[in-house]
This record gives C-alpha cells, sequence and structure tokens, in this order.
C-alpha cells in the first residue's frame, strides 16, 4: 500500500473509530506496527489525531474538515483529471479568479503555462503560480488561514468587489441540488460569494463525494453555477438533479 493510501485509511479508521489501536491498524493496512507508529506521529504533527500508548484518538468532528495536509493526497489522479478538463474550458486572455483548496491548487498547477491573468484565492495557489512565465498573476489582500492558507476576510473581499472576472473557479465542501454550494468555513463563505458575484462564469469543481454531502456554511443556490466539474464516479441521481436546476455538469 502506497505511503499516501495508508495515511488516508489510517486518518479514516481513527475518525470512524474514535480512538483505535496500533495492532488494529497495522491489521487493517498490512503495514507493521513500528511504520503506524510513525504514520501516527505524522498524522499527530499534522494536527489530524492525539496520539497515546498503543495507539491513536481523533481530533476531528465528523462535521469538520479534514487538514489540507491530509487532504492534498486524496482523489490525486481526479483532481488532476478535473483541473485538466477546467482548464481546457478556459480560452487564453482570459481573466480568472481562483478559489483556495486542494482541486483548486491542481487547476493552478493546469494553469502555469496559459496566458491569462488569475488571482488565486490561497497562498498555495499563489506560490504555484508565482514564476509562471506568460501569466499575469493578482495578488489579493486578506488573512491566510492556519494550514489552508485561504485568504479570507475583509480585504479578500474588497479585492473581490474591486474587479470583474471572465471566470470564477470555486471549490466546495458540499454541493447538492437541495442544498445548494456550502463551505465548513464562515469567512471562507464569504470569499466564495463575492468571487462568484465578481465573476461572468461560474465552474465548481469538486470531487463526486462531495456531490452527496452538505457543510455548514451556505454559499449559493446550485443556480449560480454555470458548470460543474466532478470525476466520473459522480451518482447518476446526483448529477441529473444539478442538471434539473440548470447546472452543465462534466464528468471525467
Amino acid at each position: 500500500m502506497a505511503d499516501t493510501e495508508r495515511l488516508r485509511r489510517i486518518t479514516e479508521a481513527v475518525r470512524d473509530a474514535g480512538s483505535i489501536g496500533v495492532a488494529e491498524l497495522a491489521g487493517l493496512t498490512g503495514a507493521s506496527e513500528m511504520t503506524i507508529r510513525r504514520d501516527l506521529d505524522h498524522l499527530a504533527a499534522q494536527g489530524v489525531l492525539e496520539r497515546y500508548r498503543g495507539g491513536a484518538r481523533t481530533l476531528l468532528l465528523r462535521g469538520e474538515e479534514p487538514p489540507f495536509a491530509v487532504r492534498v493526497h486524496e482523489e490525486a489522479e481526479a483532481k488532476r483529471r478535473i483541473a485538466a478538463e477546467t482548464a481546457a474550458l478556459i480560452a487564453d486572455g482570459e481573466s480568472v479568479v481562483l478559489d483556495s483548496g486542494t482541486t483548486c491548487l491542481e487547476v493552478a498547477r493546469a494553469l502555469e503555462h496559459r496566458r491569462l491573468t488569475v488571482m488565486p484565492l490561497s497562498l498555495h495557489a499563489i506560490n504555484a503560480l508565482a514564476g509562471a512565465p506568460r501569466l499575469t498573476l493578482l495578488v489579493p489582500g486578506g488573512r491566510p488561514r492556519p494550514g489552508e492558507l485561504a485568504l479570507t476576510g475583509p480585504l479578500a473581499e474588497a479585492s473581490l468587489a474591486a474587479l470583474r472576472f471572465d471566470t470564477a473557479v470555486i471549490g466546495c465542501c458540499g454541493l447538492t441540488a437541495a442544498d445548494g454550494l456550502t463551505a465548513h468555513d464562515l469567512e471562507d463563505a464569504a470569499v466564495k460569494r463575492a468571487a462568484i458575484a465578481s465573476a461572468r462564469r461560474v465552474i465548481a469543481v469538486t470531487e463526486a463525494a462531495k456531490l452527496s454531502r452538505t457543510a455548514l456554511a451556505f454559499v449559493g443556490p446550485a443556480s449560480d453555477l454555470d458548470a460543474v466539474v466532478t470525476d466520473g464516479s459522480a451518482p447518476g441521481d446526483r448529477v441529473a438533479e444539478l442538471a434539473a436546476a440548470g447546472v452543465a455538469v462534466r464528468t471525467v
């Protein structure tokens, strides 16, 4: 089992069980107990769990967003496919506001060599695009959220209010036809709303699992979106519900 897949399974097992022992995790993953202890120490340093002698207990509530350091390794190939498809929908010369999150970070990487004007809403994506040779990089104000490095607060919202973009690429924590686009963090939700309001076209990017989730903070109805790009495992009924709401859904 690859390291990233093993870390994902350990994170899920600890979160689902509340607390779990090293021996049980070794049996679940096929790794040695020594390897599991190292993995638990790594995850504890990321704030995912708390170590105790012989095991670990979760620090994540079921409704909370997992840390960026964990999410960045999840569904990596699907995120790259989503990013490539999203980049293909954007024409050279466009101005683009690019949301925070791990999928949007992959979109940033897919746009690196394009002739565009891009304003990323996270320091991760700003760093990814800092050396892009043909791209005009705009950097907003704002306060970076720890770990996530998403730019939030009145300075970020003011930066968005001052500009008008051709396309907004928006990440999400949950998206359903009934509950709309949702986010875990209230300040992040406000910035997403400002980004949507600043753009002529809105594309949401998300792994298929989030099409069955609803997070705490309401961003906007599904009808605010022009398109959704997701992976091929998206449930057919969820895709049909979004299509009925007027959203073009592209699966890759």
